[in-house]
């Protein structure tokens, strides 16, 4: 396309990051706004945005996201969610900090499991909750919630969509992931425990009067549909088997989310206007003009020609190479989201491992996926289920600003990304 474009594209996308940054404007209204002046100055057009794989709208992760809001959407009527915030905070015995490493734990490990998104659309519900019922501020909690799951995402190949692209480029299996990147991911959720004690220290304040409260309630007392509960978890465990087994039954997530989503509402009672009145349309609007506005930088060779330049910084020097890999990955992942930033960059990380003369599990794909992985929690649209979190909680009337979350996740970023860069080069290059 002509230059003229590509600034355009550029103009179009700062201007619409630097409103929602400022939150002048609400995020949607930007995003699809964004979407509207990119298919206006021809940057990307209703094909490339709508049916493009490269440069569209992820429909994927979009009808993920609707299946599994219209499974939570049930499963909050039979008070299970209930249930476990009191579960949860009888067993931490009412220490706030005691909670948080409670539920940033359970959030890593399912989010090695599922994707992220799934598990935070599970567990933000109980958080909030939690906090309910200890009095306590909820941006802390889904804050370290949400950074949990991209750290733990990142440990396997179903963890973190940006995994699931990585390996299908590079033909790496679910024991690859485990083996190269579990390791380091065990290191990076204590680090997270460690700053979270230090960043949060004057959220964790302790009411003995309703921990005395709530050490006395019986979780038991909390469902109130039993039934549903039971047709709830049984179609939940169906869906989380699909997600596992993806790489045997080749069913896309999405795909599973809706079937899943689809068969709870046919065997239970659940009213299917009351199912699709829980789902976050605002979040699947904001998602789909963020997925058009990035497809307009990649449609005009933007997105190309930044992925072009860090590969000729990079070069073939293998120790250099994956420094920089890493550190730019978790940058641009912080402002792009990681999903069509490793879209693009996994080509282009084909090419330099072939250059290189590596195998599939060269360590040109570990420090893509851990840069992409952990810079998405830099920034409040940095990764899809920091987007999904911030929708959670204004819905919830407690919501969490863009600069809110950033100035935290700046310092979690940090602080993972050193450790990831050290882990790096200790284990490929020093000792390797």
């Amino acid at each position: 396309m002509n230059d003229w474009q590509s600034w355009a594209a550029v103009v179009v996308f700062v201007g619409a990051y630097a409103l929602i940054i400022s939150e002048k404007i609400h995020r949607v209204a930007v995003a699809l706004g964004g979407a509207g002046l990119m298919l206006a100055v021809r940057a990307t057009d209703d094909r490339s945005a709508f049916f493009s794989e490269r440069s569209g709208v992820d429909w994927n992760v979009v009808f993920l996201l609707m299946g599994m809001m219209m499974i939570v959407g049930v499963l909050k009527k039979t008070g299970v969610f209930e249930y476990l915030a009191i579960w949860s905070v009888k067993r931490a015995r009412a220490k706030p900090f005691r909670v948080m490493a409670m539920l940033v734990v359970m959030t890593a490990l399912a989010s090695a499991l599922l994707d992220n998104v799934t598990t935070v659309l599970l567990i933000a519900p109980v958080t909030l909750l939690v906090c309910e019922r200890l009095a306590l501020p909820a941006a802390p909690f889904l804050i370290a919630e949400v950074m949990a799951a991209n750290i733990g995402g990142t440990a396997t190949l179903v963890g973190d969509p940006p995994n699931i692209i990585i390996a299908s480029r590079a033909g790496l299996s679910f024991n690859d992931f485990l083996v190269h990147l579990a390791p380091i991911v065990a290191v990076l959720l204590i680090a997270l425990l460690l700053v979270c004690r230090v960043m949060f220290r004057e959220t964790f304040r302790y009411d003995e009067d309703r921990a005395a409260e709530i050490m006395e309630l019986e979780e038991r007392e909390a469902i109130e549909d039993p039934r549903l509960l039971v047709q709830g978890l049984a179609v939940l465990a169906l869906v989380v088997a699909g997600f596992v087994l993806n790489p045997v039954l080749h069913y896309a997530p999405s795909v599973v989310a809706l079937l899943g989503a689809g068969l709870l509402i046919a065997v239970s009672s659940a009213e299917t206007r009351e199912v699709l009145d829980e789902v976050e349309w605002p979040t699947l609007a904001f998602f789909a003009g963020l997925f058009v506005m990035i497809g307009g930088l990649i449609e005009t060779g933007v997105i190309g020609e930044i992925s072009k330049a860090l590969a000729d910084t990079i070069g073939d020097n293998e120790p250099a190479g994956s420094m920089t890999m890493l550190g730019a990955s978790a940058v641009l992942s912080g402002v792009v989201d990681n999903i069509p930033y490793v879209a693009t960059m996994a080509p282009v990380t084909s090419d330099l491992v072939r250059n290189m003369g590596g195998g599939a599990d060269h360590v040109m794909w570990w420090a893509l996926a851990l840069g992409a992985d952990l810079g998405g929690n830099a920034t409040a649209i940095g990764a899809s289920a920091n987007v999904v979190v911030l929708g959670i909680a204004e819905r919830s009337r407690q919501p969490i600003f863009f600069w809110q979350f950033t100035k935290y996740g700046l310092v979690v970023t940090g602080v993972t990304v050193a450790l990831a860069l050290g882990y790096v080069w200790l284990r490929y290059f020093a000792l390797g």
